[in-house]
């Protein structure tokens, strides 16, 4: 087992594989415990290992057992009224954001994203939220927002989550609005990448073994959040927020000015 794992690995580095399962530990908590993040962090780590594009379809993957885990909760406690029109409308845009990254820049459209989500929390962190009146036209717009920017860079989360910590309500409710959101962001992922043929053998065998890692783990953020750490959860959720907008920002800006 061991020298299959090292075989799809690409390498027999004990640092490599140290790092690969601490990559997954820690987007298993972050997962569990604010709901959203871990993609970026997979991405990031295992870029270095593999190819980019094979990075993106594993964190797909993995994160489908993890989405089954964590609905539950979202179901629960969920508002209807949020997940419903934001998921409709995100399906219905994924499909032009695909289109439009054959006309558009994609360096420029993250750097946009990028910088709509840091001026997103800075409001977010001194007090902003949305009025309930404008609720519908909000939550349509943005679902279609956050469909074209998956659809067209894979970036659609931080949109979501800006959306769902903008609505008023408890941890316990927000964590499962951004649970909601991103689950439907990442089944809107699925027929791009399936066409892309980026489900291959070691993509697919790399996911399954390391998903009992990111599963473990994710289910000790959930537990963090329920035993007392649904105190943390709205400074953490914009600390990670306001990082990976950094961090898409300033990978993007390199691209785009070649550096």
């Amino acid at each position: 087992m061991l020298a299959f794992f090292l075989e799809v690995l690409g390498t027999q580095s004990h640092l490599v594989i140290a790092t690969v399962a601490g990559t997954m530990l820690l987007a298993g908590f972050i997962r569990g415990f604010v709901g959203f993040g871990a993609s970026l962090i997979i991405v990031m780590v295992l870029s270095i290992i593999k190819e980019p594009m094979a990075a993106v379809a594993i964190a797909c993957l993995t994160g489908l057992p993890v989405m089954v885990q964590l609905l539950p909760h979202a179901v629960r406690f969920s508002e209807r009224s949020f997940v419903v029109p934001f998921g409709l409308t995100t399906f219905v845009a994924a499909p032009f954001g695909t289109w439009a990254l054959l006309s558009i820049n994609a360096d420029i459209m993250t750097i946009c994203i990028s910088s709509c989500v840091l001026l997103t929390v800075v409001l977010l962190y001194r007090g902003w939220k949305l009025k309930q009146g404008n609720g519908i036209i909000i939550l349509t717009i943005g679902g279609a927002i956050a469909g074209l920017f998956q659809g067209s860079a894979g970036i659609g989360g931080p949109t979501a989550v800006a959306i769902a910590l903008s609505r008023a309500g408890d941890a316990a409710l927000q964590r499962a609005n951004v649970i909601g959101a991103v689950a439907i962001l990442n089944l809107c992922s699925l027929p791009a990448l399936w066409l892309q043929g980026l489900f291959t053998r070691d993509v697919i065998v790399f996911s399954l073994m390391v998903a009992p890692i990111y599963y473990g783990a994710t289910w000790v953020g959930a537990q963090y959040f329920s035993r007392g750490g649904s105190r943390h959860f709205h400074n953490a959720a914009l600390i990670i927020l306001a990082v990976i907008g950094l961090i898409t920002l300033a990978i993007s800006l390199l691209a785009y000015f070649d550096i």
